[in-house]
């Protein structure tokens, strides 16, 4: 039996709350069991530098991820975040996630600014940060079409994530912090709509793993993110 007491397929609850922030053109709280993250999404009205310096054409959208000093059982100051390589290696993953599905030409020369801080961690945190990210978004992209900034919704699809692995011998779904740190296979998923994957993020820290099992993995973590993307359009509506 899982540490939690959940069947091996069975996701943590999930939540999502909009609007948590006044100041930011997009918010969001997500909550994944125990894995709390604030995600807001922030609006520049020009390019990104690099872009205007190669007279490049289209938006961006940028992410950048961090913890809070006592977002785990260990206390990291500000300045040891400031200097974890880990901290930059997910902020690019979420970044690639939601550029993803986004039409940086019909974004127009705006920059959406995604800052993903978790409040406090169980396990999970980065696929709890693209799917709350993808929410908070998706609003700052409604903030621009209500201000005649652009005319077409440049989100062509919805994306979510969530981890998958191998513990004590079995396959299951969502890892948190008891699994993740013991998990013989520790894998991450995002998938959008339909079930079509953008990236994964496999490795057997114990040992090889077989295409069987990643296939199976693969499965879970599609019905799963498709559970995330029904829960992402009801709280958006």
């Amino acid at each position: 039996m899982r540490p939690s007491m959940r069947k091996s397929d069975q996701m943590r609850p999930v939540s999502m709350e909009t609007g948590i922030n006044k100041w930011a053109e997009g918010s969001c709280l997500i909550k994944m069991g125990g894995t709390h993250v604030m995600c807001t999404a922030s609006v520049e009205l020009n390019q990104p530098l690099w872009k205007r310096q190669q007279n490049k054409t289209g938006g961006w959208v940028t992410a950048e991820y961090s913890m809070l000093p006592r977002a785990n059982a260990t206390r990291k100051g500000h300045e040891q975040m400031q200097k974890d390589h880990r901290s930059a290696e997910i902020s690019r993953l979420i970044g690639r996630a939601l550029r993803s599905v986004v039409d940086m030409e019909l974004l127009g020369r705006h920059t959406i600014n995604i800052d993903c801080d978790v409040i406090q961690g169980d396990g999970g945190t980065r696929c709890a940060s693209i799917t709350g990210g993808f929410v908070a978004m998706a609003m700052a992209v409604r903030w621009l079409m209500m201000r005649g900034r652009i005319h077409e919704n440049p989100i062509r699809e919805h994306v979510a994530a969530i981890s998958a692995g191998l513990w004590n011998n079995e396959l299951v779904l969502d890892l948190d912090y008891d699994e993740d740190c013991v998990a013989e296979l520790d894998s991450n998923f995002v998938v959008a709509d339909g079930g079509k994957f953008v990236e994964i993020q496999a490795t057997g820290e114990q040992h090889p793993f077989t295409r069987e099992q990643l296939e199976s993995l693969m499965n879970m973590a599609a019905t799963g993110c498709a559970q995330l993307i029904d829960l992402q359009k009801q709280v958006l509506e």
